[in-house]
């Protein structure tokens, strides 16, 4: 019997199950799912809430870090306990973590 590096439960171990049962990564490792549609909207699954916003800037606290959008007019479409929607002039995307 294969024994799988790392210790159960831990990241890298969800990781290499994930792959081997064919799941979506974001969702057994935890990490966000980050959608961009040009420079008109943004989709962020996965997350733990929003740390900052203002109408240039939005920080959204995921599970090892943060997702951090930057634009003009920034305004929050929908808030749900797995996704927040984002409209506004898009200009960047960054992982912080």
């Amino acid at each position: 019997m294969r024994r799988l590096p790392g210790k159960p439960g831990g990241r890298r171990w969800r990781s290499l199950v994930a792959g081997a049962l064919d799941l979506p990564k974001d969702v057994v490792v935890n990490v966000p799912r980050v959608t961009v549609i040009g420079s008109l909207q943004v989709t962020v699954e996965n997350h733990r809430g929003i740390v900052e916003f203002t109408p240039e800037k939005i920080r959204i606290a995921c599970g090892e870090g943060a997702v951090e959008i930057r634009g003009e007019n920034l305004a929050l479409r929908a808030i749900l306990p797995e996704e927040i929607v984002l409209d506004g002039r898009i200009l960047a995307v960054s992982f912080i973590a």
